[in-house]
């Protein structure tokens, strides 16, 4: 009897075991999910909706060139960036945690930075990225900007 019992808990515990192992969908780093080329969807600048893709009452239109491009070959993570005026910068890309983007060693460096850009990743998933500057931009009157980038 005890010989059954033992063996019954062992299968028991056996498909537990395997159906907890089943089904759950083992979720890629931060740095894979955010490796791609992301364009904006819309874009705030600081409480104003600027941009939203497709709008025709878009008061900066000029944000259907805006680009960020996350790349990671042979160790090195290269960043692409665009910005709404056209002008590209490139340099390297790392995290800081989960929470935070960091562009640097851009060249030309944009206005005001340094060569360096920090913003806030409030949310991602496998087509969406919403990034917040983290330092006020010159370039659009010294707002803070929040981007919805989309891939593809």
């Amino acid at each position: 009897m005890k010989k059954g019992y033992s063996q019954l808990l062992g299968i028991m515990l056996m498909l537990t075991l395997m159906a907890a192992g089943c089904g759950k969908d083992k979720v890629k780093p931060l740095s894979e999910r955010i490796g791609k080329a992301w364009t904006a969807q819309s874009v705030k600048e600081g409480t104003v909706v600027v941009y939203t893709r497709g709008g025709s009452n878009n008061t900066r239109p000029a944000y259907s060139a805006f680009r960020l491009t996350l790349t990671s070959a042979s160790g090195v993570q290269t960043a692409t960036y665009t910005e709404f005026d056209g002008n590209t910068f490139t340099g390297t890309w790392a995290l800081e945690g989960e929470t935070v983007l960091v562009l640097s060693g851009l060249t030309p460096a944009p206005t005001g930075s340094g060569g360096s850009l920090k913003f806030t990743i409030t949310s991602i998933d496998d087509t969406k990225l919403v990034l917040t500057r983290l330092t006020a931009s010159p370039k659009t009157g010294n707002t803070t900007n929040e981007y919805t980038l989309s891939n593809p």
